[in-house]
């Protein structure tokens, strides 16, 4: 089963998709695939502020930057990925070409190996603002694969002010 969990910045999402692969677990193993590079001491603090919210939930953490299609996950695992946006940029600035490809081979590999997947993403478009360069190569980028990955999940649902909803589901919303 895979679920995206998409929202603005502060939306709660990454809350509500810890406690959406805690819930699917059902006594599995239960992986935090952080994909974050912790620059500066913003990126530090952010880090920090995840791994306090997690602490004592069952997550067994591993830190991952790039080339997801050859993660290891036990199969009776449900895995959160958190999250796709940084992962899109990893794979875009680190790695270069093909980084939609990469990206989105590596979560159908996550989706083929492990019981569950719960994927947290951002939603970038809100703000109106057309960027240049990079900025917007890379909002474009993180859109494509924001669609690919949604017509991959079983479920989507877009958190905003904390609470939940869902767009798709196996029942036909959305």
């Amino acid at each position: 089963m895979i679920e995206l969990v998409t929202g603005g910045s502060g939306s709660g999402k990454s809350e509500y998709a810890e406690r959406r692969a805690a819930r699917l677990c059902g006594g599995g193993t239960l992986i935090y695939l952080a994909a974050m590079k912790p620059y500066g001491e913003e990126g530090k603090k952010r880090v920090a502020r995840h791994r306090k919210l997690r602490e004592g939930k069952g997550f067994v953490t591993v830190e991952r930057y790039t080339d997801y299609a050859d993660l290891e996950i036990p199969p009776n695992a449900t895995a959160l990925l958190e999250c796709l946006s940084n992962l899109v940029a990893n794979e875009m600035f680190d790695a270069g070409g093909c980084y939609i490809k990469r990206v989105t081979d590596g979560v159908s590999h996550l989706a083929d190996t492990c019981e569950n997947l719960v994927i947290v993403t951002n939603e970038v478009f809100s703000d109106g603002i057309c960027y240049e360069g990079d900025t917007e190569t890379y909002k474009r980028a993180l859109a494509e694969v924001n669609k690919r990955i949604a017509a991959m999940a079983d479920v989507v649902c877009e958190v905003a002010c904390a609470v939940p909803n869902i767009i798709k589901s196996p029942e036909g919303a959305g």
